[in-house]
C-alpha cells in the first residue's frame, strides 16, 4: 500500500488550488492570494514579534484547526509547520481529530492531533514524520533520528487544544459531567449542553446566572438579590445547589472569573452525583494550569458604577514543565438599578499541577471568596390584577442600613491521578469547604400588604452560618475489549459530609414599609439579639448537617463502533441530622435528630451513531433528590425526593463537526417534593409533580465568520398530587428560547472587528406554586461590538456590550409561597471592557 505523503508542496499547490476556485476563475484566485499574502506578511510579523509565538523557523506554532476528519487535519498541520508526514492511507480512515487551537510545538500539536487514536509517530528528522499503528504501550519520550523510537499518543481526558484561551469556538466535542469520563456527545446517551469561555467572554457574563440563559430549559431562580444562586431545570428547582467541577457548592454565589467553561447535564441522569435534584445540575468547570504560557489582564466598566478588574496567569514554573501554575484573581465593585443594591468581592484561586511522572499527577487547588452584597427579595404582587404591582422596578422593600451580608468562602483540594496503563487510570480528589455567612433581613410574610394603603408588614431574621463541607471520591476506569466488544468502565466511590452552626434570630416586630411611598426605618438589631433567648425568637441548630455514601459503576459499552450502550446505577446511604433549640447550641445538638435513606438508583441509556453526522439516543434514570435534608415546621425530617425520567433524543454535528445540534423529548417525575418556606429553615412537602417537554440546543460556527448558540423549549411542568394539584410548576415558562449570533468581519479593511447581537425570551410563568398570579412573558434584546487592535506586542481587545437594548420591564423569577418576593430583571444595562492578552 503507497504512503500518503504531505509536504509542503502538496500543501502548497491544494491551497493555491483552493484559492483558484473560489469563483472558477484565475483572476478571483489572483486577488485572493494577494490578500492571503498580506495577511500572512502581517500575521508573521505579529507571532514573530510576540513572546511565545515564532514563525516555521522556531519551535512554536498558532494553530487553530477544527475537528475534522484525521486526514484533513493532518494537511492543516502540515501547513502550518511546513513538516512532512508519511503515513498508511488506511491508517486515519474513519478516524476524527479533536478540535486544536492555540500555540504549541509541532510535537505538542501532533499529541493533541493523535490523542484520540492508536496512532504513533517517528521524527526521521526535523523535517519529517512518519506514522504507523501502535498497540497502545507506555507513553516514551522522543527518539533519536538515528535509531526512530515509537512515541506512543493516548488520550488523556478533553485536551488542551478545546481549552486553550485563544479558542474562539462556540462548540464542544466533549464533557466530562455527564459520565464523569470525557466521552464525546455524539456517543453520550443523555442530554449535555456546553456554554464555552468564548460564549462567556463574548457576553461579559460575571455570574452562572449570566450564562445559563443559553441552554433550553434552565432559567433563573430566585436570587436573594444576588446572595445565592437558584435554578429551575426541566421545571425543577436546583434548591440552590450547583457545582464546581464535579463538588456539590451550598447556597452561595459562584463567579465566572476561573471558569473554563459551563457543563448543563439535563434531567435525572446526573445521578451519577448522588443526592441531585431530578431537574439536573450546573458544573461550572475551573481553568486549568497549561504548559504554554499565558497572561490576562481585563478591566471592565459598565452602568450602575459596575468596576471589574480579573487577571488570569499560567505556565510552565520549571525547565522541564512538570510544574505548572494558575492564578485567577477578580476584584468587583458595582451597584444596582435596585435601590441601595450592591456587591463588592475579592476573589482569589491559585492552582499548581505537579507531573511526577508520565503516568502521575497531582493537583492542588485552592479559593478564596469575600463578598458584600444587599439582601433583596424584590417586589409584590397583586391579588387583584394577579400581576407585580406597578411601582418602580428599582424601589426596595428591605431596610438598607441592615440588609447586608457578607459571604466568606475557602476551598481547598487535592487531586491525585495515575495511569497503571494506557487504558486503566485511578483518580482520587479531596476537597474542603469552609463557609462563613452573617445574613440579616428584612422581608415581608406571604401575608399583610394592604393593597389600598400600600402597607406591607416586614419580619426580621438575622443568621450567623458557620459549615464545613468535606468531599472525597475515588474513581477506576479502565477500557477492554472482550469477543470484539469495547468497554469503558467506571467504578468509584464518594463521600460527602457537611457540619454546620446555624445562630438564627427570627422577629415578627420589625417596622412596616409603604410600597408605594417607603420611608426606611431600621429596627434595632442588637436589641433583637439580646432580647431573642427570653423571648424565645432565637433558635440554634448544631450538629446538623448531611453524611451520605454512595458507590457507582458505569459501563459503556461499544458495539460495530455505531452503537453505544450505558449500563449503570448508584447506591447511596444518606444521613440526614438536624438539631434545634431556642437555648443553645448545646442544647441543640443534645436534641439532635436523624434520619437514614438508602436507595439503588439506575442509569441505562443506548445511542446509535447511524452516521457521522447523527446520533439517536434514550435513556431511562432514577435519582435520589435532597429533600431528606429538610425539615417540616415541626422538626421532622422529610421522607427524600425521588425522581424518574424518560428521554429519547437524537444529536446531530455538521461542517467537521464545528456545528452541533440536539433535540431531546423527555418526561420527568418527582416524588416527596419539598420546597422551603423563605425567611424559615423550614419546609413543606406538596407531593408530586411531573414535567414533561421538548428541548433544542444549536452551537457552534455556520461559516468561517458566523457562531452561534440557541436554545428553544418547551415545558408542561405541574403538580400531579398533592394540595396544589394540577396547578403548574412556579418560575417555568411554557414556550422560551434563546440565539445569539456573532459575526467576525471577514474582510481585510475591518479585520478584527466582530459584531454581535441575541435575543431571549419567556412566555407567561406561574407566580408560585398557587398559581395566584403569574408574572408576564417578555422578550429581551442584546447587542455586542468588538473589536481587536492590531498591536504586535499582545493581543488587545475592546468589547462594548448592551443588555435589554430596547429597556423592556419585565421579571426574572419568584417565590413558590410567597407573593412579595418577585424579582424584577435588569433594565437596559451598558458594559464595556478592555482585554490585553500575552
Amino acid at each position: 500500500m503507497k504512503d500518503a505523503v504531505i509536504d509542503r508542496n502538496r500543501a502548497k499547490a491544494l491551497a493555491k488550488r483552493n484559492l483558484c476556485s473560489v469563483d472558477g476563475s484565475m483572476q478571483s484566485g489572483r486577488q485572493l492570494k494577494k490578500t492571503a499574502l498580506a495577511t500572512s506578511i502581517f500575521m508573521l510579523t505579529m507571532l514573530n514579534a510576540v513572546p511565545g509565538f515564532s514563525g516555521p523557523n522556531g519551535k512554536t506554532f498558532h494553530f487553530n484547526i477544527p475537528a475534522k476528519d484525521m486526514a484533513s487535519a493532518l494537511l492543516a498541520f502540515s501547513e502550518t509547520t511546513d513538516i512532512q508526514l508519511s503515513y498508511p492511507a488506511p491508517l486515519v480512515k474513519g478516524i476524527r481529530a479533536r478540535q486544536l487551537s492555540g500555540n504549541y510545538t509541532a510535537e505538542q500539536a501532533l499529541n493533541q492531533l493523535l490523542a484520540p487514536s492508536a496512532i504513533a509517530y517517528r521524527f526521521a528528522d526535523d523535517n519529517v514524520i512518519a506514522l504507523q499503528a501502535t498497540s497502545r504501550k507506555p507513553a516514551q519520550t522522543r527518539s533519536d533520528p538515528t535509531t526512530l523510537k515509537a512515541v506512543t499518543v493516548t488520550a488523556t481526558g478533553l485536551d488542551e487544544g478545546e481549552d486553550t484561551p485563544y479558542n474562539t469556538s462556540y462548540n464542544r466535542s466533549e464533557a466530562s459531567s455527564g459520565t464523569r469520563t470525557s466521552t464525546p456527545l455524539m456517543e453520550t446517551p443523555i442530554a449535555i449542553q456546553v456554554v464555552p469561555r468564548a460564549v462567556i467572554q463574548d457576553q461579559q457574563s460575571i455570574q452562572v446566572g449570566d450564562a445559563i440563559k443559553n441552554i433550553s430549559g434552565v432559567y433563573q431562580g430566585l436570587s436573594f438579590g444576588g446572595f445565592a444562586e437558584q435554578f429551575m431545570i426541566r421545571g425543577f428547582s436546583t434548591n440552590f445547589n450547583n457545582y464546581l467541577d464535579g463538588f456539590r457548592w451550598p447556597a452561595s454565589r459562584l463567579t465566572l472569573a476561573n471558569a473554563e467553561r459551563i457543563e448543563v447535564v439535563k434531567g435525572a441522569a446526573a445521578n451519577l452525583y448522588g443526592r441531585i435534584e431530578p431537574g439536573g445540575m450546573i458544573n461550572v468547570v475551573t481553568k486549568r494550569p497549561q504548559a504554554t504560557p499565558y497572561y490576562a489582564l481585563e478591566q471592565q466598566f459598565g452602568s450602575y458604577d459596575l468596576y471589574r478588574t480579573t487577571a488570569d496567569a499560567t505556565g510552565a514554573i520549571n525547565a522541564d514543565g512538570s510544574l505548572l501554575y494558575r492564578v485567577n484573581l477578580e476584584s468587583l465593585n458595582k451597584n444596582s438599578f435596585r435601590d441601595f443594591g450592591f456587591t463588592d468581592r475579592i476573589f482569589f484561586a491559585p492552582s499548581l499541577t505537579w507531573k511526577i511522572s508520565d503516568r502521575t499527577q497531582l493537583d492542588l487547588d485552592f479559593m478564596y471568596s469575600d463578598e458584600d452584597t444587599q439582601e433583596d427579595y424584590g417586589v409584590v404582587a397583586s391579588t387583584v390584577t394577579h400581576r407585580p404591582i406597578d411601582i418602580p422596578i428599582s424601589r426596595y422593600l428591605g431596610e438598607p442600613s441592615t440588609d447586608k451580608s457578607n459571604t466568606k468562602l475557602y476551598n481547598t483540594s487535592v487531586t491525585l491521578a495515575h495511569a497503571f496503563t494506557d487504558d486503566w487510570k485511578v483518580k482520587a480528589r479531596f476537597n474542603h469547604l469552609n463557609r462563613d455567612v452573617t445574613d440579616p433581613q428584612n422581608f415581608p410574610p406571604p401575608f399583610g400588604l394592604n393593597e389600598q394603603t400600600g402597607q406591607l408588614t416586614r419580619f426580621f431574621y438575622g443568621a450567623n452560618s458557620q459549615s464545613d463541607t468535606y468531599y472525597g471520591t475515588v474513581n477506576l476506569t479502565g477500557r477492554f475489549v472482550t469477543w470484539g466488544i469495547k468497554h469503558e468502565v467506571l467504578t468509584g466511590w464518594e463521600h460527602y459530609s457537611s457540619d454546620s452552626l446555624l445562630d438564627t434570630v427570627f422577629f415578627t416586630g420589625a417596622n412596616p414599609i409603604n410600597i408605594y411611598n417607603p420611608q426606611y426605618n431600621p429596627v434595632d438589631v442588637s436589641q433583637i439579639w439580646a432580647n431573642s433567648i427570653q423571648d424565645g425568637t432565637r433558635n440554634f441548630q448544631d450538629g446538623s448537617g448531611t453524611y451520605s455514601n454512595g458507590i457507582h459503576f458505569q459501563d459503556q459499552i461499544t458495539l460495530f463502533d455505531k452503537l453505544h450502550i450505558m449500563g449503570g446505577g448508584r447506591y447511596d446511604w444518606v444521613t440526614q441530622a438536624t438539631g434545634n433549640s431556642s437555648i443553645s447550641a448545646a442544647d441543640a445538638a443534645a436534641n439532635r435528630t436523624e434520619l437514614n435513606n438508602e436507595r439503588f438508583s439506575p442509569r441505562v441509556g443506548v445511542l446509535y451513531r447511524a452516521w457521522d453526522w447523527l446520533s439517536l439516543y434514550g435513556n431511562y434514570v432514577e435519582s435520589l433528590g435532597s429533600a431528606n435534608s429538610a425539615f417540616d415546621i415541626n422538626g421532622k425530617l422529610l421522607e427524600p425526593e425521588t425522581g424518574e425520567q424518560y428521554e429519547v433524543g437524537f444529536k446531530t454535528a455538521f461542517f467537521d463537526e464545528r456545528l452541533t445540534s440536539s433535540v431531546a423529548f423527555y418526561q420527568l417525575t418527582k416524588q416527596n417534593m419539598a420546597v422551603g418556606v423563605l425567611g424559615t429553615p423550614y419546609s413543606v412537602a406538596i407531593g408530586e409533580a411531573r414535567s414533561q417537554g421538548v428541548e433544542i440546543d444549536i452551537s457552534g460556527q455556520v461559516t468561517d465568520g458566523l457562531s452561534l448558540i440557541a436554545s428553544y423549549a418547551y415545558t408542561d411542568a405541574s403538580v400531579t398530587k398533592g394540595d396544589n394539584e394540577g396547578k403548574r410548576l412556579w418560575n417555568v415558562p411554557r414556550n422560551a428560547g434563546s440565539l445569539w449570533a456573532k459575526y467576525d468581519l471577514q474582510q481585510e479593511a475591518v479585520r478584527g472587528l466582530s459584531v454581535g447581537a441575541g435575543v431571549y425570551f419567556q412566555d407567561q410563568r406561574e407566580g408560585d406554586i398557587a398559581n395566584d398570579f403569574q408574572l408576564p412573558g417578555y422578550g429581551r434584546l442584546d447587542a455586542l461590538v468588538k473589536y481587536q487592535l492590531p498591536l504586535a506586542k499582545a493581543k488587545t481587545t475592546l468589547q462594548f456590550n448592551i443588555e435589554n437594548l430596547l429597556d423592556h420591564q419585565y421579571y426574572s423569577s419568584s417565590s413558590p409561597f410567597n407573593k412579595n418576593f418577585v424579582n424584577p430583571g435588569q433594565p437596559r444595562t451598558f458594559m464595556g471592557s478592555v482585554k490585553v492578552e500575552f
